[in-house]
């Protein structure tokens, strides 16, 4: 190597692997706090409901007794299914937000 040449501020590998190592823990916290989290979701004016985690688990479905009343089961099946799709939306939304600034600090 040539006097007087440099390196420059470059991480070495162990500085490296701290930090992937580190940015994993805030990942892996921030999935924690991700599956306590939760959204909800309404369709038919609130006469369904979801509630979903923000690891996309469904904790909850609730359907107004009302809405049974009726017995168009066609509509309830488009009214559960649109709002289990709004709660999944909100969900990776909530993922996005909260796991977004993790994956932007990636070393690679």
């Amino acid at each position: 190597m040539a006097k007087g040449f440099n390196k420059g501020p470059q991480m070495s590998g162990g500085g490296m692997m701290a930090k992937i190592q580190k940015m994993q823990q805030q990942l892996a916290e921030a999935q924690a706090k991700l599956a306590e989290e939760t959204v909800t979701a309404t369709a038919g004016g609130g006469a369904i409901k979801v509630v979903m985690t923000g690891d996309q688990k469904c904790q909850a479905v609730e359907i107004n007794p009302d809405l049974l009343k009726d017995g168009d089961a066609e509509m309830l099946q488009d009214l559960v299914l649109s709002a289990v799709n709004m709660a999944l939306d909100q969900s990776r939304e909530l993922a996005e937000q909260r796991l977004g600034p993790l994956a932007g600090g990636l070393p690679f």
